[in-house]
């Protein structure tokens, strides 16, 4: 044998050695990863049919498992109490050993925290990072970014790389980012304000795995099976991918390459910022987030996971009227989802962003999906979460002026002069705004119109784009509404 084939026939020994030896793992499960603390979590990845795969830690705690006949295997770990230890999760082959010295990367030891761990998924509102979008910036992102190694150095970003496939993928693409300055701006700046406000509450590292997609609709993020309930929404991969289809209308996709590969992770809850996308037909929005919800829990495998979504924000769509019954949609939904919320954006605009679909708020947005979690999940019921809201049962009329009610935290209303976003309407069905007089006595509005004077209905920033300012504790907005049914 010469010199040549005896070295190619030592590189493909060494080949076989190191593929035999190789456990090969998800790019969830790597180095800065948050896991969920005081929990079984879950770990997989790959290895050859038959062979024995070890997990050790350094709190103590060790697993195994077995690789299938497809060389996929599954374990679970149960991990400690939450801190800012750093702590370190070595897996490898049990037969590694053996074959260090051929195949010393057959071993993988990676640095990790133990903390809270939330899914952030939906559309551009949630993808939208610090560094904000061409023509739409966050408010302060950038130099929040430059603060938060400082303000925030326990929370963790895995952005999951945007990707459409029209068939299920077991991997995905991405990397968890410490926050430096440069990996901050890549945060979304939804989830890093929600982030931040729980680390810094409850005091444990937080991990966030962003899973978004802009211009996505509810059916992109549903799997082929709920989907087929749905006449209007294709099959087959020709209608999915069919001509003058923009890629953000696509059904199915997002969750086959974005959804799928991270199913496997454990979280704590999910919060969701979606929905401009399902505008246009607004009628069944309600059932499929419902459906939809209830296929990724089934597949999360996790129980009734906390699912808190954002309503969303005054915009024109030109579409006048579609926006706010998709924010009764959303509303509805929550009655429909066991363990779920909605928070309220309506404040959250300015005037000049009237058709910036991107509103540049997104620290409170974050702070309010926080308060949700802190009182409902981490039950410190002594935070208020919820914003005033319309009361049906206090809604009277006498003469030229409707009265209407609002329940409220403990805080009562705190904008009670200036009052915008009111409107009345008489028998005509035309609204017109409406002066508000707000009476602290029973946390009433009286409302009066020159051109309403026998008026029928009101309503509270029922527009595309209404900015309205009535605010209860903790500056938290009285959610849109409307007596009428028209």
């Amino acid at each position: 044998m010469n010199k040549k084939s005896l070295l190619f026939s030592i590189m493909l020994f060494s080949a076989s050695l190191l593929t035999r030896a190789e456990v090969k793992l998800p790019s969830l499960i790597a180095d800065d990863m948050v896991m969920q603390q005081k929990s079984d979590v879950r770990l997989w990845g790959w290895a050859t049919p038959g062979e024995k795969v070890s997990v050790k830690s350094s709190w103590g705690a060790t697993a195994s498992a077995t690789a299938g006949k497809d060389g996929r295997w599954l374990t679970k770990i149960h991990t400690p109490e939450a801190s800012y230890q750093e702590q370190t999760l070595t897996i490898g082959s049990q037969e590694q050993g053996k074959k260090k010295s051929q195949a010393g990367n057959g071993e993988v030891t990676m640095r990790v925290l133990i903390g809270e761990v939330w899914l952030a998924t939906g559309q551009s509102n949630m993808e939208m990072p610090l560094k904000g979008f061409g023509g739409a910036c966050v408010k302060n992102g950038a130099s929040d970014a430059m603060r938060a190694m400082q303000e925030s150095p326990y929370v963790r970003m895995y952005n999951v790389e945007r990707r459409q496939t029209f068939t299920r993928q077991e991997c995905c693409n991405g990397k968890w980012l410490t926050p430096t300055f440069d990996n901050a701006l890549e945060y979304s700046a939804t989830a890093y304000y929600f982030a931040s406000a729980l680390s810094n509450a409850l005091q444990v590292p937080v991990g966030i795995v962003n899973c978004s997609y802009g211009g996505t609709r509810v059916e992109s993020w549903s799997s082929a099976e709920t989907c087929r309930e749905y006449p209007d929404v294709p099959q087959d991969s020709i209608g999915v991918f069919g001509a003058g289809r923009p890629s953000y209308e696509r059904p199915l996709v997002t969750y086959n390459a974005m959804f799928w590969p991270i199913r496997q992770y454990t979280y704590k809850g999910i919060i969701w910022y979606q929905g401009c996308g399902n505008v246009a037909d607004w009628q069944n929005y309600s059932y499929r987030l419902q459906r939809m919800v209830e296929q990724w829990r089934k597949e999360l495998d996790l129980g009734t996971l906390p699912f808190y979504q954002v309503q969303i924000a005054p915009y024109d769509y030109g579409e006048q009227g579609k926006a706010p019954r998709l924010r009764e949609q959303q509303e509805k939904a929550c009655s429909m989802i066991p363990n779920s919320d909605i928070i309220c954006t309506n404040d959250l605009a300015e005037s000049f962003e009237r058709f910036n679909i991107h509103p540049r708020e997104k620290r409170a947005v974050g702070l309010r999906l926080s308060l949700l979690a802190l009182n409902q999940t981490y039950g410190r019921k002594e935070i208020p979460c919820h914003g005033p809201h319309y009361d049906p049962q206090k809604t009277r009329i006498s003469g030229d002026t409707i009265t209407v009610g609002v329940t409220t935290n403990n805080y009562g209303i705190c904008r009670n002069y200036d009052i915008m976003g009111f409107e009345i309407a008489g028998e005509d069905r035309v609204f017109h705004p409406a002066n508000a007089n707000f009476n602290w006595r029973d946390n009433s509005f009286s409302l009066t119109s020159p051109e309403v004077k026998n008026p029928v209905a009101a309503r509270y920033c029922f527009r595309d784009f209404q900015i309205g300012n009535v605010i209860g504790g903790y500056e938290l907005p009285l959610m849109p509404f409307r007596t009428d049914d028209w």
